[in-house]
């Protein structure tokens, strides 16, 4: 494995620089992210430094839709050396947005190029880049293990037949271990014009007509064994909204069998079958020790013309409004009292959510946990916040430790950009550069944590 050496350096002191040596080799564990299983497959080399950086990477369009770049050389039909032209010319003077230190610390890691991109040294940069793409063959499967990553954790519908999961492990040419995550979105999205398809799409997959609550639970509980199966660990939904109610079953099948048949519906009643979904949900993933991830308080689709001709996850999502936390607290406490929880990580996009989330997951023991800083929260500011909330109101080793969630092969970086905050932040708290305990809670924040998720 390479060094992560970016020019981006977070530490401050000493003490710093003695964690972050203690923790900058350790293996990666991406136990949430949106690479492709079917590129990790195929993994077939890359053409261009263009077509790696900005196929998919919404964090890059929004960035270049900031300042007024034409949609043509975002996801448009110019070629990758235009895109990247256009890219470069905005990251330059991108000062204080995270992407321009992502960006200098792939270029180094990768690529070797220690020099920030921007207009004037674009054609440089891109000769030197495409020359190693093409000199050491880079593809999705040389550039994870280049970047040392252990464990993969994909975002796959829960209709998905993993397919492309089960040819990579039986191919078993990739160090790193692959494996789907069950995400239930579209289980979720009861509202959506598309909702009686998707139902239909389940009953194809589970092999189960779906035509009541009975039937819908008895599909559920066969795709959560089939993830279960291809080694599934982890759970996840991120939609708009919280149930603030939750129907009883008798309830939940009459509102449940009205969406079928296309009839009104008023939002009382959606909400409580939702709030019976989530914890039907939650009940199973603890059954089967799947850790349920819910990410809470994101807008979707804010652009509707955009939305109408790129679709979903093309940059166009936003913060949400914050959400009430006795809600949340609610179905935790609903799904305990009746048979226990899954292991919990809880995510929000709006930070103003940090301190009644900490201190309500600390109502729950080590069973539900705040996870590391979300998407746009996932700056140095953001995570630096997140850390110095957690480890005011619970415990610092509460946190999981660091995910790409990201659609970039090239993203793994971001984990060392994390573990460099851990360590500056742990070494402003020590008074001892000799404190064992300081390199062990740094462990378990970067590595360790993570690792005994996958291996529960």
């Amino acid at each position: 494995m390479a060094e992560f050496k970016g020019r981006v350096d977070l530490l401050k002191n000493r003490f710093a620089g003695k964690l972050y040596a203690e923790v900058k080799n350790l293996p990666i564990i991406d136990y949430h992210c949106h690479l492709s299983p079917k590129e990790i497959y195929d993994d077939r080399q890359f053409t261009d430094i263009g077509e790696m950086w900005l196929g998919g990477d919404h964090y890059k369009w929004r960035l270049m839709r900031a300042v007024g770049v034409d949609e043509k050389y975002i996801t448009g039909d110019a070629s990758s050396w235009e895109k990247f032209y256009q890219f470069a010319k905005v990251v330059g003077t991108a000062y204080g947005n995270p992407i321009r230190d992502w960006c200098s610390m792939e270029l180094s890691f990768f690529f070797g190029i220690d020099a920030p991109l921007n207009e004037s040294n674009a054609k440089e940069i891109w000769d030197r880049a495409n020359k190693v793409i093409l000199s050491q063959k880079l593809s999705p499967r040389k550039l994870i293990q280049m970047a040392n990553v252990e464990y993969i954790a994909t975002t796959d519908d829960m209709c998905d037949d993993l397919s492309y999961h089960d040819l990579i492990a039986n191919q078993n040419k990739i160090k790193a271990k692959v494996v789907p995550s069950f995400r239930v979105d579209n289980l979720i999205l009861i509202k959506d014009k598309n909702y009686k398809f998707y139902i239909e799409r389940l009953s194809m997959a589970s092999g189960i007509k779906v035509d009541g609550l009975d039937s819908l639970e008895e599909a559920i509980v066969k795709r959560l064994g089939y993830f279960a199966a291809r080694g599934c660990k982890f759970a996840d939904v991120g939609v708009e909204g919280f149930p603030k109610s939750i129907a009883d079953k008798e309830s939940a099948d009459a509102t449940f069998k009205r969406l079928l048949a296309g009839e009104s519906v008023d939002d009382s009643d959606c909400d409580g079958f939702l709030g019976y979904i989530y914890a039907f949900l939650a009940k199973q993933y603890a059954q089967k020790g799947i850790v349920m991830q819910l990410h809470l308080a994101v807008t979707r689709n804010s652009n509707t013309l955009m939305y109408d001709k790129l679709g979903r996850d093309s940059g166009f999502d936003c913060v949400g409004d914050m959400l009430e936390v006795k809600y949340i607290k609610n179905l935790l406490d609903c799904v305990n009292s009746d048979g226990g929880l899954p292991k919990t990580i809880i995510y929000t996009l709006n930070p103003t959510m940090y301190y009644p989330l900490v201190t309500m997951c600390g109502a729950f023991g080590d069973r539900v946990v705040m996870g590391i800083s979300w998407w746009f929260c996932d700056h140095k500011r953001g995570m630096y916040e997140s850390l110095q909330t957690l480890a005011e109101l619970s415990h610092i080793t509460a946190l999981v430790g660091m995910l790409t969630d990201s659609r970039s092969f090239l993203s793994y970086t971001r984990h060392d950009y994390y573990r460099q905050i851990v360590c500056d932040f742990l070494a402003s708290c020590m008074t001892d550069e000799n404190d064992v305990y300081a390199i062990q809670v740094a462990k378990a924040l970067c590595y360790g944590n993570a690792k005994k998720l996958v291996e529960g």
